[in-house]
């Protein structure tokens, strides 16, 4: 049975795996970190290597004295308390250091912090978009904490907001549509005198209607950056744990996924644990479906340990309630969750799609660039210690345009194509490599890799390339056929982004300190040291530079941690100008082409946060943070606009022993009021693009 772990109280320094407390680790991911990896496989592992190498490489290019960046600035900005003057302040201060930084990073790096707020650079002012619980559908009522039901939460924001996309809304002026994941609910947040053992079907219910999806239009501000919601407008929406999806791909229909209430195998309620997602060229946005494993209970097969699902109870016990939520009872239902998902923001009507052309697994993103000749390419990592990162290569065009018959076409581009996974391979001998992150003899860390086929769908059917296994086999125990083709083991992949100004890729890599640790994988050259607490991120380009090339080079591009710590890399820029970072997580792109990063789990002993990174030119690997969490919060999103930039506070106050009744945070609305997750927007007070 899954060990279950006491709330006690502890000091926000003290953390589980990855830097996330125990709280964290029993309702985001079912305690993962504390079973066995997944992965028992003997394939090539890719990790803190990384950080050994670059360490090494960086004394060898920069001898410099190191010291933590002292960031200056970072004013602590509560939401209501942006006073004038001191915004005006704040505006000189920007501009004196404006020539200062990579375009787009112009600003007075946020100083490393504990305190219970959003902290954001001089001379910048924010507000909060939208919390958990307020109204966005017709009918729904305010929220109220303490009487709130099922009815009420499924016309209100989810909880734990997670990836954001913002559309644009013609013939609006001044809206967009936002697009928000509800990743999952910390039910000994949200209700006052929770029972663990004995939630309540009201409960529960509630439960089911905060995770999902939200749809919102919101309005900006003439006079500033300031975006609100517009509640009740006719394009909003909510998704939740039992709204009806289409599942769509190669196993689609097939007796892999056809459960008892639903023997045709292609109609699932609901969706799970949203974690990151992508929004697409055609208008539509994904949301990858990532830790799915800790609903379920009662799993006894090889597949299902393969994928972390537990034997006993789950900690939700949803089972209770619903069946389908016991492999027992039902073993297909579990194959129906772990999916990229398809969201048209634009017809709230729409039925949304799972693809499971895409592959399951737990997906923390996905993210779109298209061919020189107009296909779908789909990169998308396996947030697990010791999995994958994959590349799914579409063979139909997009088409351009907004008619009825345009947008099917273009939804269905994620059902034909060919899904791959990646395998790196190093380029100095193996003997060179011994474990403790001493460089080769050539003096770097880099190499070349392959994407290795798993499946091509098309309209005639789906062929395999994985030796045992059919298509939907493929499709449905995508794990099981990255470990057949000997894919290369990574530090949990998390997101993975294509830059649109170079087409390089990125790749966020979290954390991993397991490596090395018993019968785990040992060090290669992508993997030169046996400890990975920090994360990195890794630098990939394609061959030619075409999206569509099964084989790439790839380079280290930071690894993360105190840069006093040798064992750090920013890119060959000097470690003494920049701040320091830990476990690198969601990722995006500002106008100008910088990577901005958003933290999971930080353990340098600061709150997580937003930074920015200079990708090219001679301030390559600038790295200075531009935003702090509060107490508990993981950083989520980012969107960056040219004039504002969007950032999900997920979980605030998740801190072990907190309770409704015993709060860790008084964030966003102050003491005695509910914790509530929430969307923020930050802007330059002078109305002024952001980091220019």
């Amino acid at each position: 049975m899954r060990k279950q772990l006491p709330l006690i109280m502890t000091s926000s320094s003290e953390t589980h795996s990855g830097g996330r407390s125990a709280l964290t680790c029993r309702f985001r991911c079912g305690d993962a970190c504390f079973h066995p990896a997944p992965n028992t496989s003997d394939n090539e592992y890719v990790g803190d290597v990384i950080a050994g190498a670059l360490s090494r490489r960086s004394m060898m290019r920069a001898a410099a004295v190191v010291t933590v960046a002292a960031a200056a600035g970072g004013a602590v900005a509560a939401p209501r308390a942006q006073a004038a003057e001191a915004a005006e302040q704040g505006v000189q201060k920007a501009k004196a250091g404006a020539s200062k930084g990579a375009r787009g990073l112009r600003f007075a790096a946020v100083a490393p912090n504990t305190a219970d707020t959003v902290t954001i650079p001089d001379g910048y002012a924010q507000n909060i978009v939208i919390r958990w619980g307020e109204p966005i559908l017709r009918g729904a009522p305010a929220f109220d904490p303490e009487k709130q039901t099922a009815a009420a939460q499924a016309g209100q924001f989810g909880y734990n907001n997670d990836f954001l996309s913002l559309l644009p809304l013609p013939g609006e002026h001044n809206r967009q549509i936002l697009v928000a994941n509800h990743e999952y609910t910390d039910e000994v947040l949200m209700f006052r005198g929770y029972d663990a053992a004995n939630p309540t079907r009201e409960q529960v219910e509630i439960a089911w209607a905060a995770h999902g999806l939200s749809a919102v239009v919101v309005e900006g501000d003439r006079r500033s950056g300031k975006l609100t919601a517009v509640p009740r407008h006719r394009l909003n929406r909510r998704v939740t744990a039992t709204t009806a999806f289409r599942l769509t791909g190669p196993a689609a229909g097939s007796d892999l996924v056809r459960t008892s209430a639903d023997p045709s195998g292609r109609k699932v309620l609901g969706t799970l644990n949203n974690c990151s997602g992508g929004t697409t060229p055609w208008g539509t946005t994904l949301h990858g479906e990532e830790n799915f494993n800790q609903y379920f209970a009662n799993a006894s097969r090889t597949t299902d340990k393969r994928y972390g699902i537990g034997t006993g109870a789950s900690e939700r016990k949803w089972e209770r309630f619903d069946k389908r939520f016991d492999v027992a009872q039902e073993p297909n239902e579990a194959h129906r969750f772990g999916y990229v998902v398809e969201l048209d923001p634009y017809d709230p009507d729409s039925t949304p799609r799972k693809h499971t052309a895409l592959g399951r697994f737990k997906h923390e993103g996905a993210t779109v660039r298209l061919t020189r000749d107009g296909r779908p390419v789909v990169y998308t990592g396996d947030d697990e210690r010791f999995d994958y990162f994959y590349k799914f290569v579409g063979s139909k065009r997009m088409k351009h345009g907004s008619s009825r018959a345009v947008r099917e076409h273009n939804l269905s581009l994620l059902d034909e194509g060919t899904l791959y996974v990646a395998k790196l391979t190093g380029d100095s001998p193996a003997i060179e490599i011994d474990g403790t992150g001493k460089l080769p003899s050539d003096g770097e860390f880099d190499g070349s890799g392959e994407w290795i086929p798993l499946v091509t769908a098309t309209a005639k059917g789906a062929v395999s390339h994985v030796d045992g296994m059919t298509a939907e086999e493929v499709c449905v125990f995508t794990r099981l056929a990255g470990d057949k083709v000997g894919a290369t083991k990574m530090d949990r992949p998390e997101d993975i982004e294509p830059n649109p100004h170079t087409g390089k890729v990125y790749v966020a890599l979290t954390n991993n300190s397991n490596r090395g640790v018993g019968t785990n994988a040992k060090a290669d050259e992508a993997n030169p040291r046996n400890a990975n607490k920090h994360g990195h991120v890794l630098e990939l380009t394609e061959r030619w530079n075409r999206a569509d090339s099964t084989r790439f080079a790839w380079s280290l591009f930071l690894v993360a941690g105190d840069p006093k710590d040798p064992a750090t890399y920013f890119a060959g820029f000097p470690k003494d100008k920049v701040s320091p970072i830990s476990c690198p997580d969601n990722v995006a792109f500002d106008p100008y082409g910088n990577l901005w990063i958003s933290t999971d789990g930080a353990q340098l002993g600061y709150h997580d946060g937003l930074f920015g990174v200079a990708t090219r030119g001679e301030r390559r690997g600038e790295l200075k943070q531009f935003l702090t969490m509060p107490k508990g919060a993981e950083t989520c999103g980012p969107v960056i606009q040219d004039r504002r930039v969007l950032v999900a506070v997920q979980h605030p106050g998740e801190i072990d022993g907190a309770t409704v009744e015993k709060p860790a945070s008084a964030w966003p609305d102050g003491p005695g009021t509910y914790v509530r997750p929430s969307v923020v927007a930050v802007w330059r007070a002078d109305g002024g693009d952001i980091g220019v």
